[in-house]
């Protein structure tokens, strides 16, 4: 039987909580150098992350990584929308939901991504992703000229069966997780 959303998003935070700074640690570490290794990830110029919250895979050290080599664009919220903008360690800010924001004022275009490395409260290992429930990624995902690699990143411990998929539901190309 096939839970519904709210029921995979509570067994999910459920698990994630239950693991230890350091086991977060240590399984972001191995995450995020998988994720360095992707032939695709290499090959791109430029890469979007995303500031991570305590309970995701932590991002700041490939986002430090990546952008010695490779443009990083972060996400900034606005309203209902969710657009990148280049990452500077000087501009974040804190913003929506209480996420590291960049500052700068030039929007990044869809078409301009090659790898998007994306977070989620839980996946399936075929690459459907079950969000937070605001939609920011799917919309974004979804945008005239958007092409880039999907790439959703979670500890093994987010992974689940089967998620509900609904026609807005964007699958991941590629699901890193440990």
């Amino acid at each position: 039987m096939i839970k519904d959303k709210y029921d995979i998003r509570r067994g999910a935070k459920i698990a994630v909580k239950a693991l230890s700074d350091s086991e977060k640690a240590d399984k972001s570490a191995l995450i995020l150098s998988h994720v360095a290794q992707l032939e695709v990830v290499e090959r791109a110029e430029v890469v979007a992350l995303y500031a991570s919250l305590p309970d995701e895979v932590q991002s700041f050290a490939l986002i430090e990584q990546l952008s010695k080599t490779k443009r990083v664009v972060l996400p900034r919220v606005a309203g209902d929308e969710m657009d990148f903008y280049a990452y500077a360690p000087q501009s974040l800010k804190v913003g929506a939901f209480g996420i590291e924001e960049p500052q700068g004022a030039e929007v990044v275009a869809p078409e301009q991504i090659d790898v998007i490395i994306v977070p989620g409260v839980a996946f399936t290992e075929g690459g459907k992703r079950c969000g937070r429930g605001k939609g920011y990624y799917d919309k974004y995902l979804s945008r005239e000229g958007f092409c880039a690699v999907k790439v959703g990143v979670c500890y093994k411990e987010q992974l689940v069966e089967d998620i509900p998929n609904e026609p807005h539901d964007i699958v991941m190309d590629y699901i890193i997780f440990g």
